[in-house]
């Protein structure tokens, strides 16, 4: 990953769109990091892999009726801990 300023970036636009073919550009404002420039072809590999949020009204009642019948495994105890203050 590449770190650049601001006004770096400005200076030389066509070097770091060049380099985000390659690797994410991290802009950077008053040192902090503020946009990460990527390619579009990673940008689209990332869009693909969006999960979509669905609300009750999405479900039908065959899935709420698997939903209430399911049960996590045995083995998910060992977390119970983190559940109580």
């Amino acid at each position: 990953m590449l770190k650049v300023s601001a006004l770096e970036f400005q200076r030389d636009l066509a070097r770091y769109q060049d380099a985000a073919h390659t690797q994410p550009v991290v802009i950077t404002s008053h040192g902090r990091e503020n946009t990460v420039l990527i390619s579009a072809e990673e940008y689209h590999r990332l869009k693909r892999r969006d999960r979509q949020v669905m609300g009750p009204a999405d479900f039908t009642d065959a899935d709420i009726a698997a939903l209430e019948a399911s049960r996590p495994p045995l083995s998910s105890r060992l977390y119970d801990d983190e559940l109580s203050d």
